[in-house]
């Protein structure tokens, strides 16, 4: 039932004159969806675990068993949790950059409805200048933060996307290539002061 839903998502999303609101709604859809699915691998595979775990207390008589269940806990699913965290990641990386610009399109506040950002942390933000996507979903953790009433612990779907791919990125990238995410100017860094142009005559 969630494939359906998924396709039927991508098909709002790509009609012709799709707002940047229909895109941003149901991209967060489709990250919700596939991130409830990796949970459920994630769930399964942590009983499989705990299975091959009561059986240690009969070691060495239950250590074929223990490698088997490893083995199937591995196995478990996977085509699924990779094509996930890829899809997922993908999201992400798109999310992270603003490919589609919508923080310019939509504007901060229209943004900050779309991903439920409570009130007193919109003004907040607002002040510090975290006004970019990447800045509210993943620097602040600010999404459905309406709902979350500033508990420690975030799953926004969003959120789960940009840590997915920060998380994917870090590890593929060659570490002299890394760049600092606490520098001027980056994600989790002091934000540079605006540039002056001269307009010409």
């Amino acid at each position: 039932m969630n494939t359906n839903v998924v396709i039927a998502l991508l098909k709002i999303a790509q009609k012709p004159g799709a707002s940047m609101s229909t895109s941003l709604i149901t991209t967060r859809r489709i990250c919700r969806i596939f991130g409830q699915r990796a949970d459920s691998i994630r769930s399964e595979r942590q009983a499989m675990r705990r299975d091959a775990s009561k059986l240690r207390h009969y070691l060495p008589f239950t250590a074929g068993k223990i490698y088997e269940i490893q083995q199937q806990t591995t196995e478990h699913r996977s085509a699924e949790w990779n094509d996930l965290r890829k899809v997922l990641g993908a999201f992400g990386r798109s999310l992270m950059l603003d490919t589609e610009r919508l923080a310019d399109g939509l504007g901060f506040d229209r943004l900050c409805d779309l991903l439920a950002v409570n009130a007193v942390e919109r003004e907040e933000a607002r002040k510090n200048g975290a006004t970019g996507l990447a800045e509210l979903v993943f620097a602040y953790a600010l999404e459905d933060s309406a709902a979350r009433r500033r508990q420690e612990w975030n799953d926004a779907p969003l959120f789960n996307a940009c840590q997915l791919a920060t998380a994917t990125f870090i590890s593929e990238c060659p570490e002299q290539l890394l760049p600092d995410p606490f520098a001027p100017g980056a994600p989790f860094g002091p934000k540079l002061p605006p540039t002056l142009s001269i307009v010409g005559k």
